[in-house]
């Protein structure tokens, strides 16, 4: 047979597959465009469509002009981009440590490590935000142990800015260290193991080696994290201040309490604005990984 023959064979066989392939991505691609995609252009349609003092409706942009001249509302988006921001850094501080040991230590202890890593997935956040009372909160078991040893008590995070902070930090650090750990998957102990043949010392090793490899790794985990964070809304309500408040429960209240669906929904929108370029650096890893292959 020849190379021109089975080439046409294979044309063939692909063209027969493709229908096939088609089909077994219709119902999910469906799901997404109901799902998702449609809320998403209903609700843009919705804050930009709205009717006059007359009744008449046309394309208006006030309650958008309302969010970005309203003080409050304003405070609200700087407190929530202030918590991403900052649960990022410290996301990746903690956890590139925890999954570089995990990827590269061996024995029972790091079994035990990456079981408590991974604990607070199975952690509902509503227990883990009694569990920060608990401990953290007024006359806490922080505050108790501080006491019997005769020493001042701390001022409690609970009620500011820095509750939120902790407990999303802490609620996502099983995500990250996994995403890391796959990501570390990539590297493998002979390049570690010629580089220190040729004298590489160990921050050599992460810098030139680790790190290059897993840098669209800590870009995914990064991004999970800031879209999980961004719309949070439990840890933010029970531990964060009344005001100003997280984008999550400021909507919750715009919506419930105000009844004011046309400025909740515009706030969900500017959210998603904020989110889809977090989404978009994930996209892009994701394209630039399946070029590579």
């Amino acid at each position: 047979m020849t190379l021109a023959a089975a080439s046409d064979i294979v044309g063939a066989s692909n063209k027969r597959r493709r229908p096939v392939g088609l089909l077994l991505v219709a119902l999910p691609v469906l799901l997404v465009g109901w799902m998702v995609i449609y809320p998403i252009v209903a609700a843009v349609i919705t804050t930009i469509w709205r009717p006059d003092a007359n009744g008449r409706y046309g394309i208006s942009f006030g309650t958008y002009q309302f969010f970005f001249s309203d003080g409050y509302s304003l405070a609200n988006l700087s407190l929530t981009l202030w918590t991403t921001v900052l649960c990022a850094i410290f996301l990746v501080i903690i956890c590139l440590p925890i999954a570089l040991y995990l990827r590269f230590a061996k024995g029972r202890l790091a079994a035990y490590v990456q079981g408590l890593a991974i604990f607070p997935l199975f952690v509902p956040s509503i227990i883990l935000s009694y569990a920060f009372i608990r401990v953290l909160g007024p006359n806490g078991m922080v505050d108790i142990l501080l006491n019997a040893v005769h020493l001042p008590k701390i001022r409690s995070p609970y009620l500011t800015p820095w509750g939120p902070l902790i407990g999303l930090v802490w609620d996502n650090i099983p995500l990250t260290v996994l995403i890391l750990i796959a990501g570390l998957g990539s590297v493998s102990d002979a390049s570690i193991e010629a580089a220190r043949d040729v004298g590489a010392r160990s921050w050599q090793v992460l810098v030139h080696i680790i790190l290059p490899r897993i840098g669209n790794s800590i870009l995914v985990a990064v991004s999970f994290s800031v879209l999980g964070i961004f719309s949070a809304f439990t840890l933010p309500y029970v531990l964060g201040p009344a005001a100003p408040e997280m984008m999550g429960p400021f909507m919750q209240r715009t919506f419930r309490d105000l009844y004011d669906p046309p400025n909740a929904i515009t706030q969900a929108v500017i959210a998603f604005l904020f989110c889809i370029v977090f989404g978009l650096f994930y996209v892009r890893s994701v394209v630039k990984n399946q070029r590579g292959r």
